[in-house]
């Protein structure tokens, strides 16, 4: 089946290449949801637990942290996992925090596992501002799936990243995972 492609009238020089539209990232390139400072008033991941799961792409909740999918995914299926608290730096979680943290990581590699099949894992925090951390006044682990080939041309060239679902349907595909996952 070969895609169908239509031409807008207009004005400019045809180039041959295809263009793909991402007008839902815009809100990222201008800076919306950033944190507001280092207090928990300006974080998103404190503002994000008062939402609805839906609303705000939360995948299951614990009693000290919680996973959540990432609004502007590296590959289908990147989540975080992220306590409550508002702590910077990984020393600072309490032993329960930290226990938590890592259950809810091994858990989110199996529901991704069970639901997707991924190659492997990325995981990891990134520790500071210069660490490249975007959010660095709360601490969050990242858990990113991997497939091989998954990385090509678009990100590096064209600094866009094809996903293949929704976000929504992507989280609802995590959490119903991780409800049937022990």
């Amino acid at each position: 089946m070969t895609p169908e492609f239509s031409e807008q009238a207009g004005v400019g020089v045809h180039d041959a290449l295809q263009r793909l539209w991402t007008p839902h990232r815009l809100s990222y390139v201008q800076g919306a949801g950033k944190a507001d400072g280092d207090e928990p008033a300006g974080c998103p991941f404190c503002r994000v637990v008062e939402l609805s799961d839906s609303d705000g792409l939360i995948i299951a909740r614990g009693a000290e942290v919680f996973a959540l999918l990432n609004l502007y995914p590296y590959n289908p299926g990147h989540l975080m996992v992220l306590p409550y608290r508002h702590v910077a730096d990984y020393p600072e979680l309490t032993v329960t925090e930290t226990a938590e943290l890592a259950a809810f990581t091994q858990r989110a590699m199996k529901v991704a596992r069970h639901v997707a099949a991924p190659h492997g894992f990325n995981i990891g925090m990134n520790q500071g501002v210069v660490a490249g951390a975007g959010i660095a006044a709360h601490l969050h682990q990242h858990v990113v799936p991997r497939w091989g080939g998954d990385a090509n041309f678009m990100p590096v060239i064209g600094h866009t990243k094809v996903l293949p679902q929704l976000l929504g349907e992507t989280r609802q595909l995590l959490a119903d995972g991780w409800k049937a996952v022990d």
